[in-house]
């Protein structure tokens, strides 16, 4: 039988893309089709590299080619991500940072969107993304609650556009669900909302995209880990012992070996009081060392510390986060927070480049 590229196209429309729901010549997946003779050579584009359904798909090539065509053609298959082809919609997006925690309460969330400011402050181009679908507050805290993102029609699929304020492009799961009501979602429900926010939307070009991970190691955290080109975490405690160790939960879930994510440092979060009416004086009212000992322990640095005023929960409420007041101190502890964030991941770059 003589072997067509026509004839391989019409073949690999029964290879479905199962994420998409539908297959890979109709989704434009096929980049590249080589035939001579028995040799075929395919070069198939998928959104990350990463996703366990590449290796379906490729067995599933192989499998229909050889179906169709007989044991004798040899089929070359090379996956590609849309970013090393500047395609899909996190191509423009040149770091993505996730803000993460073990538990609950240790002021994951501020931190997010303080680091968000931060960079931004830097001369870096910014957006965030909550990704805390039971617990969003990500469009409290940055003055967006109740409004909208824009929606545009785009190869027949809507496309979000994030909203913007303080120079930050924002999306979150807030946007779409009234805030009296309880989601009530299985973990199907939930990871699609996720991928949605992240590839139905028009990031552009960022510099940062900082995520505000929920807490713990559920399912979000690990499609996270296996779908997407994350160039690190960044670790949000408090001082207590109990919080450290959930947070060391949290981050030994990236040091698996299958979900191998850099950890750029910890934050310490509520580190000491500080009184308005005192500001020299520092009270460690939640206990000191155990943020330390496990940056050792994980052999990465403290990215910084965070006090306990009064004005980080007022700004957050009124949604315009702390870090936009240049006379307070806690601006001060963010932007340097920003500053070994920005580091780390220089240091992350030139290891990946020497090798």
């Amino acid at each position: 039988m003589s072997i067509t590229k026509q004839g391989i196209l019409d073949a690999l429309k029964q290879v479905i893309f199962f994420k998409k729901q539908n297959n890979i010549v109709d989704l434009g997946m096929v980049h590249e089709l080589h035939v001579t003779g028995n040799q075929v050579r395919i070069s198939v584009v998928f959104p990350e590299l990463a996703d366990p359904s590449v290796a379906i798909v490729v067995n599933s090539i192989n499998k229909v080619l050889k179906t169709e065509f007989g044991n004798d053609i040899t089929v070359d298959i090379k996956p590609m991500s849309e970013k090393e082809l500047g395609k899909g919609p996190l191509a423009g997006v040149k770091n993505i940072i996730a803000v993460i925690s073990g538990k609950g309460g240790v002021g994951k969330s501020t931190v997010a969107a303080n680091l968000a400011i931060a960079l931004s402050k830097a001369g870096k181009s910014v957006g965030i993304l909550d990704a805390d679908i039971m617990g969003p507050s990500v469009p409290i805290m940055l003055g967006v609650e109740g409004e909208k993102p824009g929606l545009i029609e785009r190869d027949g699929k809507g496309i979000m556009i994030p909203l913007e304020n303080y120079g930050i492009k924002i999306l979150s799961i807030g946007f779409f669900v009234a805030a009296n009501q309880a989601l009530m979602w299985r973990g199907s429900m939930i990871n699609n909302a996720f991928n949605q926010l992240m590839t139905d939307s028009e990031w552009g070009n960022l510099d940062y995209l900082v995520i505000d991970m929920p807490p713990g190691t559920g399912d979000i955290q690990l499609t996270l880990a296996q779908s997407y080109n994350i160039k690190g975490t960044v670790l949000v405690t408090t001082p207590q012992k109990i919080a450290t160790a959930d947070v060391r939960r949290a981050a030994m879930m990236y040091r698996q070996e299958k979900l191998v994510i850099p950890l750029l440092g910890i934050v310490e979060n509520m580190s000491f009081f500080i009184p308005d009416d005192m500001p020299d004086k520092k009270y460690y009212i939640f206990g000191r060392g155990a943020t330390d000992a496990l940056a050792s322990e994980l052999d990465i640095p403290v990215l910084g510390r965070i006090p306990i005023v009064e004005k980080i929960v007022e700004t957050g409420d009124n949604g315009r986060p702390i870090s936009l007041d240049e006379n307070s101190p806690v601006t001060r502890a963010f932007s340097d927070i920003a500053s070994h964030v920005m580091k780390q991941v220089e240091l992350l770059d030139t290891v990946n480049a020497s090798n």
